[in-house]
């Protein structure tokens, strides 16, 4: 069965540590991320929160970036084509290696965290093996089977699930609202309070798993192979 891994490692053995030395206020978006000759990986990043002197400064510096490209340039966000070399080997491992997807990744001053959807679990045990050899500190923070089922696919119990979907049907989401919590938790058969903890879990569970990756997201990285 398919399963989806979160995992960290150091920013240090990743990428971008110099850049984010640099400019350690910078958000980053990318669009997508490709392999590129077995040698390099080529992202499309969108670039906020930061100078563009400082930033490039950074990138400039940086010994995972063979070069990038400014693509488009507003008054603070930028666009940027680059090369990724050098620490970016466990990327690169997951992407030629494995059929492994790298669906997220995220990165602060300290760790980057990776969201990895494995088609088959032992391929999980050939990233572990990888890291190891070459001693890349690769933390599984968390491992979940993919369900066939809609909820399980992000992340959501069946009760909130349901919660979630009734509500939207109802029009508790409409503005103005069609329903109100009494409304939904009667015809839910549970209790006013029980429903609002489910519905704010059911929100925290999509957020993480469609928006962020972790709690030390600084800027959110979406990869497509």
């Amino acid at each position: 069965m398919a399963t989806i891994v979160r995992a960290t490692i150091p920013v240090a053995e990743f990428a971008l540590s110099e850049t984010l030395s640099a400019a350690p206020g910078a958000v980053f978006e990318c669009e997508r991320i490709v392999e590129n000759g077995g040698q390099t990986v080529m992202p499309l990043i969108w670039a906020r929160g930061t100078e563009r002197e400082t930033l490039e400064s950074g990138l400039e510096r940086d010994q995972s970036v063979d070069r990038f490209e400014c693509l488009a340039a507003f008054d603070h966000e930028f666009l940027y084509r680059m090369e990724w070399i050098d620490q970016v080997r466990l990327v690169l491992q997951i992407l030629t290696n494995t059929s492994a997807t790298v669906l997220d990744v995220s990165g602060d001053n300290e760790y980057w965290t990776l969201r990895i959807m494995y088609p088959y679990r032992d391929e999980l045990s050939e990233t572990s093996e990888f890291c190891d050899q070459y001693e890349l500190s690769f933390e599984v923070e968390r491992v979940r089977e993919l369900s066939s089922e809609t909820a399980g696919r992000y992340g959501l119990t069946d009760e909130q699930f349901d919660a979630l979907t009734v509500a939207c049907e109802e029009g508790y989401f409409d503005v103005p609202r069609k329903a109100d919590l009494g409304d939904l938790a009667n015809e839910i058969g549970i209790s006013h309070q029980a429903l609002s903890e489910r519905l704010r879990r059911g929100h925290e569970v999509l957020i993480k798993e469609t928006l962020l990756i972790g709690s030390r997201s600084q800027f959110r990285i979406r990869l497509e192979p």
